[in-house]
C-alpha cells in the first residue's frame, strides 16, 4: 500500500452514491480514494496501470456487468479485492459474484461504519456481508432443497443439444427421432426442472452441474 494508505476505487454510475462515498471514507485518514468511475470500461483502464487494494463496485454499470467485472478482475489483478455494493437483493445474484471473485457483498443502504469495517475484515482474508445478505444467503433456496433432478441418458443427450442451441428439428434429425418425440422431451424437462423456457432450463441445468 502507496504511503500506508488503503488505495480505494468507486465503480458506480450513479454521481451522487459516488460523491457521498468519497466524502465519507476520505474522513478515515488510512483510506486514499485512487479514483472513481462510472462504467466497467473505465475501471479496466485504471486498473492496467494502478495497483489498487479495494474496489467498491456496482453490480448495474452502463456498460458491462459487476458479476462479469469480478471475473475479468480476478483473473487479471488477483490481489485487488472486489466488494460488491448494490441494491439486488436476489439469492442467486449475490452467490454468483462470490463465485466470480467477489470478497463482499453489501447493500448501499449499509452504514459507512458497516462499510468501513467490512473493508477492514477483506483486507484480512475474510468474505463480508451487511446483515440482510447474511440472512439471504443462509436460507436455501427452494430448488436447493428439492435437490438436484433427475433425468434419463436421453433427456441429458437432448439437454446437451439444446445447450449448444439446436433446435427441435436439428435434434430429431441427428438423433433419428420425431420433432414430437424432441418436443415432448423438451416438455417433460421444462416440468422436472420446474422452469418456465429454455433460458431457464439451461441455467438450472447448469446449476446443477448437469452441463
Amino acid at each position: 500500500m502507496q504511503n500506508n494508505k488503503i488505495n480505494i476505487v468507486i465503480t458506480e454510475d450513479h454521481p451522487i452514491v459516488i460523491e457521498g462515498l468519497k466524502t465519507m471514507l476520505s474522513k478515515k485518514d488510512e483510506f486514499c480514494i485512487a479514483g472513481s468511475f462510472s462504467t466497467g470500461q473505465e475501471l479496466l483502464e485504471y486498473l492496467k496501470y494502478h495497483e489498487i487494494e479495494i474496489i467498491l463496485l456496482d453490480i448495474s454499470l452502463p456498460d458491462i456487468s459487476g458479476l462479469e467485472l469480478c471475473k475479468t478482475i480476478k483473473l487479471n489483478w488477483p490481489k485487488s479485492i472486489i466488494l460488491i455494493l448494490s441494491n439486488h437483493t436476489e439469492r442467486s445474484i449475490i452467490m454468483q459474484s462470490v463465485q466470480n471473485g467477489g470478497r463482499g457483498y453489501l447493500l448501499k443502504n449499509a452504514s459507512i461504519t458497516e462499510l468501513i469495517e467490512a473493508i477492514y475484515r477483506a483486507i484480512d482474508g475474510q468474505l463480508v456481508y451487511s446483515k440482510e445478505i447474511h440472512e439471504i444467503i443462509s436460507k436455501p433456496s427452494e430448488k436447493e432443497l428439492l435437490g438436484n433432478t433427475n433425468i434419463t441418458k436421453r433427456e441429458k443427450q437432448i439437454l446437451l443439444m439444446i445447450s449448444e442451441g439446436k433446435t427441435s428439428n436439428q435434434i430429431a434429425q441427428e438423433l433419428y427421432l420425431s420433432n414430437l418425440t424432441v418436443d415432448t422431451h423438451r416438455k417433460n424437462m421444462l416440468q422436472k426442472f420446474r422452469v418456465k423456457n429454455t433460458a431457464e432450463l439451461i441455467k438450472e441445468a447448469t446449476r446443477q452441474q448437469l452441463l
